[in-house]
């Protein structure tokens, strides 16, 4: 007895002495260093771009007709005598201080210009999204599940509109149809000029900012002009969702749980939306954001027929007056959005599927 009890307690418990919260703090550490890494190389990425394209900064800020004392006191101004490591030091500083340096077109802090802007994207865009995965995710399963029907054949015939037809061209032919023949929706811009004087920008989402006032007059104008956009915008999100969706069910419900499922009399839609869509949620998400990062930075063409004064038409403006300063700072933001919406998903992951926290 007294052989056994010593060996019971020579060999290591499975879980006594180990500390729980250890590894799932291990991991987080893991991922914390890992965007810290890969924001220090997308600063470094966009640091070099605006280095080495043709376009001589202190020209930019003087005009091509500076005199060479003028040319060297900017150039010694802006930090381009020191070294290239110090330069990307200083760099490295100024956007921690969230600082990309003065806007060429409008003489302002290219942060400001950024905050001015983003919110009209970000309206548009949330809208666009939610209009997105409201319609795809649902007809992704429903296709998936009627495979090879006449749902399924609909539901590829809009998969294949949404990334085939340019953009523009559905924007200009909403316009005509919606705006200056039937005169359901608002036309481009943001909101009537008769209601400028009504809204009280707060947040810079003129949908809130209207809640907030209580004018549901004003409330039903900017809805007015925010829809169309949005839904000529959604439809490439809803293509990519409703296809990624469909594949990542397909390839599950072929599996054998969902055969012995309905072998024990399980309702079809009960394993589908219990059993089979639970197991795809996590990758379903990651399309999810990936589509919403897309669309904060690719409505430019969107933006342009619309006259939507977003963040991609002022990208667009500032990449075609050379204004660096502005674009460096856009190309930040916009990686600095997929690198959060990527951690974002992956903490999801850790909620939905507790299994991600071990690993």
């Amino acid at each position: 007895m007294a052989e056994t009890a010593s060996f019971a307690k020579a060999m290591p418990g499975p879980a006594r002495g180990r500390n729980p919260i250890l590894p799932q703090l291990l991991s987080l550490l893991r991922l914390v260093l890992s965007v810290c890494v890969t924001l220090v190389g997308l600063a470094a990425l966009t640091f070099l771009i605006g280095r080495m394209l043709p376009i001589d900064p202190v020209l930019a800020v003087l005009g091509d007709n500076a005199t060479q004392s003028a040319y060297d006191a900017m150039y010694v101004k802006m930090g381009l005598d020191r070294p290239l490591i110090v330069q990307f030091g200083q760099y490295l500083w100024n956007i921690l201080h969230f600082d990309f340096g003065n806007s060429l077109l409008s003489g302002r802090p290219v942060s400001e210009e950024i905050i001015r802007v983003f919110p009209a994207t970000m309206e548009l865009a949330t809208l666009a999204m939610l209009i997105g995965t409201g319609i795809g995710v649902p007809l992704g399963v429903i296709a998936a599940v009627y495979r090879n029907s006449a749902i399924d054949h609909v539901a590829r015939i809009v998969s294949l509109l949404g990334y085939s037809a340019p953009n523009f061209w559905l924007g200009l032919m909403g316009l005509v149809l919606f705006y200056a023949t039937l005169g359901w929706v608002g036309g481009p811009g943001r909101i009537d000029l008769i209601y400028e004087f009504d809204l009280q920008p707060v947040t810079g989402f003129y949908l809130i900012d209207a809640l907030m006032a209580g004018n549901w007059e004003l409330f039903g104008n900017v809805f007015s002009h925010l829809i169309l956009p949005a839904s000529i915008l959604a439809l490439s999100a809803l293509a990519y969702v409703s296809r990624m969706t469909r594949s990542f069910m397909i390839e599950q419900l072929e599996q054998e749980y969902v055969i012995a499922a309905r072998a024990k009399g399980v309702g079809r839609w009960r394993i589908v939306w219990t059993h089979v869509f639970r197991n795809v949620a996590v990758q379903v998400i990651t399309v999810v954001a990936l589509s919403y990062a897309f669309l904060l930075e690719g409505a430019v063409l969107t933006e342009t027929v619309f006259a939507w004064p977003g963040f991609g038409r002022y990208m667009t403006n500032s990449l075609l007056a050379g204004d660096m300063n502005s674009v460096t700072g856009c190309t930040l933001v916009i990686g600095v959005i997929f690198v959060g919406l990527n951690l974002v998903s992956d903490l999801l992951y850790r909620v939905i599927d507790p299994r991600t926290r071990q690993a």
